[in-house]
């Protein structure tokens, strides 16, 4: 018994039609949208945790954070409802003022590493030649320290600045966003739209800017939100290494270092500033994930899920 092939019943997959699609959509609306997503929702209320702790909480401590109100590493108590650090000093209040430094230094060496990378990386892979040989041999020399230690590097010589940490945090993650940029700037650089600006006499630094830049979006953010983790942990590990803000200014990182001797005594003084930390990190990076799918657009509803199409070789989910 023969069966024609036009008669056998063949599955019926259908995209349905997004009138909201990602690339009609500017960069502020991806960022609207992501947090539409339930993993940039959860992003965001993780991320507003520690944030609010750090700038708003500074208005209502309940002490002062250098004052001695209680014993050292008590309880939670009356006096001091987190317990005492190993000074006797209020950990709430410590709590409340010690993550603005930590977070605007985060911020700036974040914002630095990322600036910094992408030029570079876009620039080695648009220009080529020697600008690409240049950028990617001092990339290779910067990579073969680790980032820690490079950090340390460069305190060691002036001393621990706040300026001079952000600026080594910040160079000491540049060369990661390097390479990403420049690979994600290789798969862009011989599209049509390119070659059609380059064409029209179009500068190379607007064509860098305004063609290629856009279609790099989604790789940018990522890298953000991973170079945003690993600033933080760098900056909170050089205040447990002694290095970051001079005691007795609170800090979240120092928090840990010295109080991680009475931890059984008051878990408190540790555990609160760690949980702090990593609802933040983590919440970063649950929301840049999630710009990063929505700008890409693969959140895109099938009829027949279980038949996934192709979105430039890669599977939309």
């Amino acid at each position: 018994m023969s069966t024609s092939v036009a008669a056998m019943p063949t599955p019926s997959v259908e995209l349905v039609e997004d009138t909201d699609a990602p690339w009609r959509r500017s960069w502020w609306a991806n960022l609207l949208a992501a947090a539409k997503v339930p993993r940039g929702a959860a992003g965001i209320v993780l991320a507003a945790i520690p944030f609010a702790t750090a700038f708003i909480g500074p208005l209502f401590l309940p002490h002062s954070p250098t004052a001695f109100v209680t014993i050292p590493f008590s309880h939670p108590n009356g006096s001091a409802l987190l317990g005492g650090d190993q000074l006797g000093r209020d950990v709430l209040s410590r709590l409340l003022d010690g993550g603005r430094a930590l977070l605007i230094m985060t911020i700036l060496s974040t914002c630095l590493a990322v600036g910094a990378g992408t030029i570079a990386g876009m620039s080695a892979a648009y220009l080529g030649t020697w600008w690409d040989d240049a950028i990617m041999r001092s990339v290779d020399v910067l990579l073969s320290f680790p980032q820690l230690i490079l950090a340390l590097l460069f305190i060691s010589v002036v001393g621990p600045k706040a300026w001079l940490i952000v600026v080594a945090v910040g160079l000491s993650q540049t060369p990661g966003v390097t390479r990403v940029m420049r690979g994600a700037t290789l798969r862009i650089a011989d599209r049509e739209f390119v070659k059609a600006a380059e064409l029209q006499g179009t500068s190379h630094w607007k064509i860098l800017w305004h063609e290629i830049r856009p279609s790099v979006t989604s790789p940018l953010m990522v890298e953000a939100g991973l170079r945003f983790t690993f600033s933080m942990m760098a900056i909170a590990a050089l205040g447990y290494l002694g290095l970051g803000q001079p005691p007795p200014t609170p800090n979240w990182g120092y928090m840990i270092s010295e109080n991680s001797i009475g931890i059984q005594q008051n878990p408190w003084a540790v555990v609160a500033p760690l949980v702090l930390i990593a609802a933040l990190t983590v919440g970063i990076n649950l929301y840049t994930d999630a710009f990063a799918r929505v700008s890409m657009g693969i959140n895109r509803r099938l009829r027949e899920p279980s038949l996934i199409p192709l979105l430039d070789g890669r599977p939309v989910k």
